[in-house]
Parts: structure tokens; C-alpha cells; sequence
């Protein structure tokens, strides 16, 4: 028996015979007969002895009191049952019941229930913080935004916490109003944060609604921000109750959770069936998009998952996250024919997500114009070759709306690479080539995001290129749900060449985000000011997902369109593309004049003054 068992143990025992003691003085009404005093005594050295054995069979000791609940309680009761039962029949057995009044055997496995329950329960609610105790006045006063089951479970797990006190819940459900949870009252409406915490004199509100359409959760962190305080959110609910996380472990608001859209609903059985017991490979497996793809595929039980990445530090940070998964990790570049050969001749990947390449629209607008075509078109060719090589059933190219009548440098190798993918499924269909096209991804690599928060962090100015400016944003799970997802529906339709467009919502301001950011930081429009740079080589004030004559057809799912492209280009055309390519460097102006022959909607931008 451990310590903590013992100590239980013997805390039961002198609960048993205060018990047996307190049935006799209740009994007598506190005035004992001196000859019952005496047989009491005697008669719970045989009691007590049967009582611990009882206590340990129904397992009182395997509980932890500081978790104390309705199961401890259940076993508690039918133990005292059982000392109710056993103790007449052991006395009978003995003495026939002469010195031991009929009302006492009755009224002790009672008060052992009262005492041994409510001793456990006090406990915890001790523990717990439900009791008085001095450091709930040294607490920051809190205020949470819903009473639902999130709040619940935060004012459970805050109950206890040093740093926090929760004075008031607020919700817009009238039925909850004046209703407690959890012993704290619901005191108004999301609408009434700016005068309920300036009576209670809170500075932080917790927004506590996980399960909320995002317009309710943004509306409600407006209403907080713009009452000048601080707000803070909790976890996703299913993280909560998965045990991965707690809910307690509150964080700042993000401008993800502004922006945050609903969840994807995927085609689980139909993706676990494509993709369980298959060998699937990444390019790109350390990048923002490459690496959720990863962590999604891996849920499908894929017989083997590779990565096939340039920089040695990404392969090497998804290498650790993914130890111990049947993965392999290769260096390795998508230019590199021999290498990528070789790749696909050991691995013999099923399905290929191609999500290598260079992105950023500034850095590859003009000195780095050539690699940046010869790394997304000539690298997109390599590896569709390789796929076809080793008889991969599926190739799926992450693509970007930038590919859509583009005016920078990235953009048009993008849609290049997306023709290339179409001119190879003319040419052979053993390999389905499936194009996925989406906008920008929140917190990617070389997103504003990051550059929002450095700025903010040293004090501002936000720097944005025009106030004018918009584009789409999903959020990287999102984006690499919906990748999988479409490549799904090309494997059931068993057709290839195919454009899917996602349905990226609504264009978002970059100047709002901006904003959004600096008030969700601490801060005022005054604090930190947003300064406008100018557009960038290659930018355009907004982005489409659709070229010119271009159109779209549905897809069972409803995020998700078909573009019907012009027709595929022959195979003297992708001869020629290739030759093109193998010129190891090209000045800025013959790359661009080269894209405006091979990619007609390309325009390159001017930029101007704003």
C-alpha cells in the first residue's frame, strides 16, 4: 500500500469510528447509559477490523481524492451498504444483539456515507479553489465570453489557478441570464463586456465559444477589443476533449480566429481507401503546405510516407516531429533528374503531392526570375516524368491563384507548370495529373503574417503596399484537407488533367488585417501607425482563381470547383518548353519575353506610384 493509500486508509477507520460513535450519541441524544459506553467500545474492536477489510474490497483506495466524483460516491455507498449488512450479522453471531440499540445499526452506515463522502468532496472542492482561500483575492478578475460547454470546462480547470479569478460569464442566450455555471453567475449579454467590466474593474476576457460560427467569435473579440481590453481565447473544443490540451491553457488571440472559416468535412473512408497501405510522397515535405500534408496523410495509414526536400534544416525539423512513423527522408533537389529518378525507382510512390517550389512574387520577379521557372516549371516536369517512370497512380500539383492571368514572375511559372502537367496527361493517362488552385495560407512561409507581428513587436510602422490591396486566405490544414480531398475526386472520376479551384471565401484587405492585428496586439491605430509602401515588382492589387474564358463545374464536395481549361498543348510543344529549359541561366528580359510566347494571359506589372 502506498503513502497516500494509508493515509486514506487510516483517515477511514477514525471516520468509521466517529461514526459508530456519533449513531449512539444521536440515539441517547447525547446522554449515553455509562453500561452501553462500555459495550460500545468493546464492540468496535470486532467492527473496525470488518469495516477495513470491506473498505478494501470495493476499492476505496484506488481513487485519487483530488478527482473525487460520482464513482468514488457510488462505492462509498455500497460499502457502507455492505458494513450495514455485515456488522448486524457479525454481532448476532456473537452476543445475539443484547447490548447494541436496533436505531444505532441503522443510523451508522448513514453517517459513514455523510462522513467519508463529504471528507473526500471537501477535499476537492478545496483543491479545487471552490472554498474560500486568500489567493483568489490576489487573482487577475476575469471575465468569459460563453456559457457553454467550453466555459464549463474553463471555469473548472480556472477554479483553481493563481492567476486568475472569474467574476461573471456573459452569453446571448436569455435563458442562461442570471444562471450560474459553475457557481458563477451568467451577468449579461456579449454586448454589455465594456460596462460589466468596468463595474468588476476587469482588464481580460476570455472568449470562450470554440464552437461558435466564426462570425460570432469575431464579432465577440471586436466587442472586446473595442472596449480597450485584452482578449484571450481558448483551445478547440475536440483538442480539449482529446486530452490534448487543456482548458485552461488560454492564448492570445490570433488573427486566425478572425479569419478562421468552417470546418472542411472530408470524405474520411474514401481518403483512408486511397491512401492506406500505399507509398506516398511529398515534395517540399518541410515547407508550410508540404508539411501539413504530411501530418494529414499520415492519419490514413500509409505504408510508407517519403520526403523529398532541398533545405537540409526543414527536412531535418520533419524528420523530428514524425519520429517513429513509418516515413523516409531524402535530400534531395526536384531538379535533379538522376536524383529524383532514383527517389521513385526505390520508393515506388502510389500517389505524389508535388507541393515543391519558389513562391515568393518580389524575390523571383527579376535577378531570380530564371530559377525561379527553371525550380517550378522544370521541377514540375522532373517529377511528373519520374511518376509516370515508376507507375504512380496519381500526381497532384499544388498551384496558386497567382497562375490566374498572371503579372509577376511566379505566377506565370505556376500556370507554365500547371500546362505541363496537362501536356504529360495527353501524352500517357497511367498517371492521373491532378492541378489543386488556392490562394494565400495564413502563417505560411512568407506570408505578411509574420512580418505583421516582427513590426508590431519592434513598435510599428505595419508597412502594406497599397491600401487597396486584397487577397484570399484559407488556413494551411484547411488548404491541405481540400488538396487531398480533390485528389480524391479525380481518383473516383478517374480522369486527369483537371484544374480544382478552391472556394477561398471572401478577399480580405491587407490594410484590415493590419489593423486587426495591431488592436488584437494591445494596441491603437495611434500606437502604431500603417504606413503604404507602393506595390512590389510583380504585385497586383487582386487576385482571381479563374483565367480568362475559363468556367467552372461542380464537385460533390461543395468547397470545391472544376475549371474546364483550354485544350492541352501537343507533345512539339512541351519538346520545345524542354529545350527552353536546359539553358542553364537567362537574363530577367528573355525570361519574361520567353513566359509572355509560352504563357499568353501573362502580363508583367508596372509598377507604379500609389
Amino acid at each position: 500500500m502506498n503513502r497516500r493509500a494509508l493515509t486514506a486508509s487510516i483517515h477511514d477507520l477514525c471516520a468509521a469510528t466517529l461514526a459508530w460513535v456519533a449513531a449512539y450519541v444521536l440515539r441517547f441524544n447525547f446522554d449515553i447509559p455509562p453500561d452501553l459506553v462500555a459495550a460500545m467500545w468493546r464492540n468496535l474492536l470486532w467492527i473496525l477490523p470488518l469495516q477495513a477489510v470491506i473498505f478494501h474490497g470495493f476499492g476505496l483506495y484506488r481513487g485519487i481524492w483530488r478527482f473525487a466524483s460520482i464513482p468514488d460516491l457510488r462505492r462509498i455507498v455500497l460499502a457502507a451498504g455492505t458494513v450495514g449488512l455485515a456488522i448486524p450479522a457479525l454481532l448476532l453471531m456473537l452476543q445475539r444483539l443484547s447490548d447494541v440499540p436496533r436505531s444505532v445499526l441503522v443510523l451508522h452506515p448513514l453517517l459513514l456515507v455523510l462522513i467519508m463522502g463529504g471528507s473526500r468532496f471537501l477535499y476537492r472542492a478545496w483543491r479545487d479553489g471552490h472554498l474560500i482561500s486568500p489567493r483568489q483575492f490576489d487573482a487577475e478578475p476575469v471575465i468569459v465570453m460563453g456559457a457553454g460547454a467550453a466555459g464549463a470546462m474553463l471555469l473548472r480547470d480556472l477554479a483553481s489557478s493563481k492567476r486568475w479569478r472569474v467574476v461573471g460569464l456573459l452569453d446571448d442566450d436569455p435563458a442562461k441570464l442570471r444562471l450560474q455555471l459553475q457557481g458563477v453567475s451568467v451577468l449579461g449579454r456579449l454586448d454589455d463586456v465594456e460596462r460589466i467590466a468596468a463595474a468588476h474593474q476587469v482588464q481580460t476576457v476570455i472568449v470562450a465559444m470554440p464552437s461558435a460560427p466564426t462570425p460570432v467569435r469575431r464579432h465577440a473579440v471586436e466587442l472586446v477589443v473595442s472596449a480597450g481590453l485584452k482578449a484571450l481565447t481558448v483551445p478547440a473544443l475536440v483538442d480539449v476533449l482529446s486530452g490534448r490540451v487543456t482548458a485552461s491553457e488560454v492564448r492570445q488571440v490570433e488573427l486566425e480566429d478572425l479569419l478562421g472559416r468552417e470546418q472542411v468535412l472530408l470524405d474520411e473512408a474514401g481518403l483512408k481507401d486511397q491512401l492506406y497501405g500505399k507509398s506516398v510522397l511529398v515534395t517540399g515535405a518541410g515547407g508550410s503546405i508540404g508539411s501539413e500534408l504530411c501530418r494529414q496523410i499520415i492519419r490514413f495509414g500509409p505504408r510508407k510516407l517519403v520526403f523529398l526536400e532541398q533545405s537540409e534544416l526543414a527536412l531535418y525539423g520533419i524528420e523530428q516531429e514524425f519520429a517513429g512513423q513509418p516515413v523516409s527522408c531524402v535530400m534531395g533537389d526536384v531538379k535533379d533528374v538522376a536524383r529524383v529518378n532514383a527517389v521513385f525507382a526505390e520508393h515506388r510512390p502510389d500517389v505524389v503531392f508535388h507541393a515543391a517550389a519558389y513562391k515568393h512574387v518580389p524575390l523571383m520577379e527579376s535577378a531570380n526570375a530564371w530559377q525561379a521557372v527553371r525550380n517550378n516549371v522544370q521541377g514540375t516536369l522532373t517529377v511528373a516524368r519520374a511518376a509516370l517512370a515508376s507507375g504512380s497512380q496519381e500526381f497532384v500539383l499544388i498551384s496558386t491563384d497567382k497562375a490566374v492571368n498572371p503579372t509577376n514572375v511566379m505566377g506565370a511559372s505556376k500556370r507554365l507548370a500547371e500546362v505541363v502537367c496537362q501536356a504529360v496527361q495527353a501524352q500517357n493517362s497511367a498517371t492521373r495529373f491532378v492541378m489543386v488552385r488556392f490562394g494565400n495560407v495564413l502563417g505560411s512561409s512568407g506570408s505578411v503574417i509574420p512580418r505583421f507581428r516582427q513590426q508590431i513587436a519592434a513598435g510599428g510602422p505595419v508597412t502594406v503596399t497599397h491600401p487597396d490591396i486584397i487577397r484570399y486566405f484559407m488556413l494551411i490544414p484547411e488548404a491541405a484537407q481540400l488538396v487531398l480531398q480533390a485528389g480524391l475526386i479525380a481518383c473516383r472520376q478517374r480522369t486527369g488533367g483537371k484544374i480544382f479551384v478552391l472556394d477561398m471565401g471572401e478577399p480580405v484587405k491587407i490594410v484590415d488585417l493590419a489593423r486587426n492585428m495591431i488592436r488584437l496586439s494591445g494596441f491603437t491605430d495611434d500606437e502604431i501607425a500603417i504606413e503604404f509602401t507602393g506595390l512590389r515588382p510583380g504585385e497586383k492589387l487582386y487576385e482571381e482563381l479563374l483565367a480568362d474564358g475559363e468556367s467552372t463545374l461542380p464537385t460533390p464536395h461543395p468547397k470545391l470547383r472544376i475549371a474546364n481549361p483550354v485544350s492541352a498543348p501537343d507533345a512539339t510543344w512541351l519538346a520545345d518548353l524542354e529545350q527552353w529549359l536546359e539553358v542553364p541561366s537567362r537574363a530577367e528580359a528573355e525570361v519574361k519575353q520567353g513566359l509572355r510566347v509560352r504563357v499568353p494571359e501573362y502580363r508583367p506589372s508596372v509598377v507604379g506610384p500609389l
